[in-house]
């Protein structure tokens, strides 16, 4: 079984970005969103106006000014490659989001990174906090829309730095 990664997050954090699962250029690079043609970082970059340097641990204190945890909706699977499809038929353990929600965080919002990660969540996880669908920020997906992404982001902005 491969393992995902443990979830990024602290006491103010205030949503919660869900993907599917780390594709195999995560699992090498050892972090979310690795493959240096996914569409994550850099697009955070351009919302934020900021220069995120590629290293774990500055991703990790963005995030954490930014009031933004990470997480994957899969803990372990099975899945050999990087394919949501596939993800979607492979054995997989399911993660519980409990512990990133209230009381522990400040999560009023979960964006699910692609329709697998949503799919995935409102199959398996009950809450009444809001969930909302953006399009996957992989490479392999042509159908990349930014202006969502934008919009949901820019009101994160707001309410940034702690």
């Amino acid at each position: 079984m491969n393992k995902g990664f443990e979830a990024v997050y602290n006491k103010y954090s205030e949503v919660l970005i869900l993907g599917s699962f780390p594709s195999v250029k995560s699992r090498e690079v050892g972090f979310y969103y690795g493959n240096k043609r996914n569409r994550f970082w850099s697009m955070l970059e351009q919302v934020f106006d900021i220069k995120i340097n590629d290293n774990k641990n500055d991703k990790i204190t963005f995030l954490h000014k930014h009031k933004i945890a990470l997480y994957d909706v899969v803990e372990e699977s099975n899945l050999e490659g990087s394919a949501d499809d596939k993800l979607i038929k492979s054995s997989n353990k399911i993660a519980d989001i409990s512990f990133l929600l209230k009381p522990h965080t400040n999560v009023s919002k979960i964006i699910c990174n692609g329709k697998a990660a949503y799919n995935l969540l409102t199959r398996n996880f009950k809450t009444d906090i809001e969930i909302i669908y953006l399009p996957s920020t992989s490479p392999a997906n042509v159908s990349f829309d930014y202006m969502k992404w934008e919009k949901e982001l820019k009101k994160l902005r707001l309410h940034s730095a702690i």
